[in-house]
């Protein structure tokens, strides 16, 4: 079994994250999926941002919610990176599903509303997977457990994910028992008891966020189904070498 390597934002390390060049990089380096945030712009719109604020990742201070599409777009989402990525624009999240559908992805859509709990996200998010036919190449995750309930209310076979960083007691079950496919855990609560109890309840285990060597070598020891790196081509190569070393052994 191949562990997959999702680009986390899109290959962030090295252009703004969830942005079009950040997506286009990663898909060049050859990762297998993509994550992407989504949060609702003012007139409801899912554009892909990771924090609730604009403050960190463009040329503007606010909430996400206070400014509509529109005025979204306007904002440089790239500078704050690097100078030759002056005016990338925020992009929605019908934008990026365009993009993606005629390429060999999977998709990973994070719903970002463990904090703002935006009104009807799940199903603006399901309409458009339906329209663009990526249903079955998606996998929705959230740390709000309530969303993940409210999407397997509206489709009960799209694969959701739990996403947490908490060590909770029967953490496996407990994702089970939200109808959730698959558990996102971040690399810190990674052991081979975990890896075990997904295998014996058929869910799927992605690590993230995965930037180094030694992080690496041991999810693909451990033989989980996914991580999501910030660095796709360096995660793609020690990939490589890792097989290269267990043919040799």
């Amino acid at each position: 079994m191949k562990t997959l390597v999702y680009a986390h934002r899109g290959a962030s390390k090295l252009a703004p994250e969830n942005t079009m060049p950040a997506f286009q990089l990663a898909y060049e380096m050859g990762a297998e999926g993509i994550e992407t945030d989504v949060q609702l712009s003012k007139d409801g719109i899912p554009v892909l941002i990771h924090d609730e604020s604009v403050k960190r990742t463009t040329n503007a201070v606010g909430f996400v919610q206070d400014y509509t599409f529109e005025q979204l777009q306007k904002l440089d989402a790239g500078s704050w990176l690097s100078e030759k990525f002056e005016n990338t624009p925020i992009i929605s999240l019908e934008e990026f599903l365009i993009w993606a559908q005629p390429k060999q992805l999977q998709l990973n859509i994070e719903l970002k509303n463990n904090v703002i709990d935006y009104d009807h996200m799940e199903k603006k998010v399901y309409d458009l997977l339906c329209k663009y036919k990526l249903v079955n190449r998606t996998t929705i995750s959230s740390f709000n457990p309530v969303s993940i309930a409210r999407f397997k209310q509206i489709d009960s076979k799209i694969a959701t994910a739990l996403l947490t960083s908490q060590r909770i007691n029967g953490l496996v079950d407990y994702t089970a028992g939200l109808g959730a496919k698959a558990l996102h855990i971040k690399y810190r609560l990674l052991n081979s008891k975990v890896v075990e109890q997904c295998r014996e309840n058929d869910m799927r285990l992605r690590i993230y966020t995965i930037n180094r060597s030694g992080a690496m070598k041991k999810c693909y020891q451990l033989k989980v189904d996914a991580i999501f790196t910030d660095l796709p081509d360096k995660a793609i190569e020690q990939r490589r070498l890792f097989g290269q070393m267990n043919q040799q052994n």
